[in-house]
């Protein structure tokens, strides 16, 4: 699909309307996370209105591309792309975290067709994509796999095994999205755990690395497309985000890691974010 200027723009209303509904969820359910959903929403809505090979209507079609989540706290964000995609009605969104309903607040793959794994605990996510690339490869499969996770979950060991599985084995059709949002629940990740050099570290273990600006619809897309073209390595994207990107006043604030907003403040940050759908408009007039 050819990425016009007009499809830019599209997105980016797209990514501003997944905000919005992000807020909404959060309100609704009294609990969740923010600053992540909100800082990962240009890279979600490139995936399920632009990147992936997929059918909402046929969720579990085998030829699918795949897509992980490992931070699976940030998954609201995750459940408004694809109820926006198509997967299930917006309304059920505000279902987030409720008794019974299929959207929990990490995700659970045997309750909501299109997911591809359960998680909760941090690390596991790049292990489990690498051996389904793997398994892949060994079917003769075409469909590529996708990773999301944090920047904080590098903390955990598992990952760094997931790592140099994916480099020694050359999985190509791997790709790792890292958000690189700085952050973690107990401050700034350099001063909790310091992480860099992170793109020396992964190119050690024999992996492709790409840096782009995480709201940048058009480096994200072409990023992704690069991937593709990369021989007999995985691909890590080092995408620079800003936790709860949208609203100022919680930007770059750790403190937002694992708050919602009350009422009163979620119905100023939709007021805030619905500032920024009337500039991006104005701006591509």
């Amino acid at each position: 699909m050819v990425l016009t200027e007009g499809k830019i723009k599209e997105l980016e209303l797209k990514a501003e309307a997944v905000r919005e509904t992000i807020i909404e969820m959060l309100m609704a359910a009294g609990s969740g996370h923010t600053a992540g959903p909100l800082g990962m929403a240009d890279i979600f809505t490139a995936f399920y209105f632009h990147i992936l090979t997929q059918d909402p209507k046929h969720p579990e079609w085998e030829d699918r591309d795949r897509l992980f989540l490992s931070n699976g706290h940030i998954v609201p964000v995750r459940y408004a792309a694809m109820a926006h995609a198509g997967y299930f009605p917006i309304e059920e969104c505000l279902t987030l975290r409720k008794f019974g309903s299929r959207l929990q607040g990490h995700p659970e793959r045997m309750r909501l067709p299109g997911l591809e794994s359960t998680s909760g605990p941090l690390g596991s996510g790049l292990s489990q994509a690498t051996g389904y690339a793997y398994g892949a490869r060994m079917d003769d499969k075409k469909f590529r796999v996708y990773c999301v996770m944090s920047d904080g979950e590098q903390d955990a060991g598992n990952i760094w095994e997931g790592a140099m599985f994916a480099g020694n084995n050359k999985l190509s059709n791997l790709t790792a999205i890292m958000d690189r949002n700085n952050i973690q629940i107990d401050g700034m990740t350099e001063h909790v755990m310091p992480l860099e050099n992170l793109r020396e570290k992964y190119e050690a273990f024999n992996w492709h690395v790409i840096e782009v600006d995480g709201h940048n619809m058009r480096e994200i897309i072409n990023a992704v497309e690069q991937a593709k073209a990369i021989y007999e390595r995985p691909t890590l994207i080092l995408a620079h985000t800003i936790p709860g990107k949208g609203i100022k006043e919680i930007e770059f604030d750790y403190k937002w890691h694992g708050k919602p907003p009350t009422q009163e403040e979620g119905q100023k940050f939709l007021k805030e974010l619905r500032t920024l759908k009337g500039a991006i408009l104005s701006e591509h007039e």
